[in-house]
């Protein structure tokens, strides 16, 4: 009895190491596969072009136009509001303030990493505004490919902490 259950232990073990590499790599079983979504080509320059169409949005002025590059459950941790936006209502609300002072963003250094169904756009842009101040901020972007387009899943922003610390 004790021979058998050794060799039924090795038996598990070896048909485990023989399928854990196929799932460290991101493989599925076949009935688990077939349900899965296929990973939408996207490249570094589309990536650049979401930031480019969330901008362009800004200069619109209108926050529908904005809010619309957001995913149906992002979140936005904004740069000018101590408060998270979880909703597409609140998006919107945090952009009918932001919007006001104009805001046209340009990326100072970046940093974009791929994956299946989600980029991520991070690093240092400078805002500037209609009164002709600027603002220095970290940024994160997370997009995720949904229904077809890809969407703001994350944006954090967050002025630099030096700058803050100055003031």
């Amino acid at each position: 009895m004790k021979l058998l259950r050794l060799s039924l232990s090795a038996a598990a073990l070896t048909t485990l190491a023989a399928t854990a590499p196929a799932f460290a790599q991101g493989a599925q079983p076949a009935a688990a596969s077939t349900a899965a979504p296929a990973c939408a080509p996207i490249t570094d320059t589309q990536v650049r072009g979401l930031f480019d169409r969330w901008n362009a949005s800004l200069r619109t002025l209108d926050p529908d136009k904005v809010t619309a590059n957001y995913a149906p459950d992002g979140v936005l941790l904004p740069t000018v509001s101590n408060k998270p936006r979880t909703t597409p209502l609140e998006i919107r609300d945090y952009f009918v303030k932001f919007l006001q002072a104009e805001p046209v963003g340009k990326i100072d250094n970046r940093v974009i990493r791929i994956g299946c169904n989600v980029a991520q756009d991070v690093g240092t842009y400078t805002f500037t505004f209609k009164d002709g101040k600027s603002v220095n901020a970290r940024y994160t972007y997370v997009y995720e490919h949904v229904n077809g387009q890809w969407l703001i899943a994350h944006h954090h922003s967050s002025a630099m902490p030096e700058v803050a610390a100055a003031k």
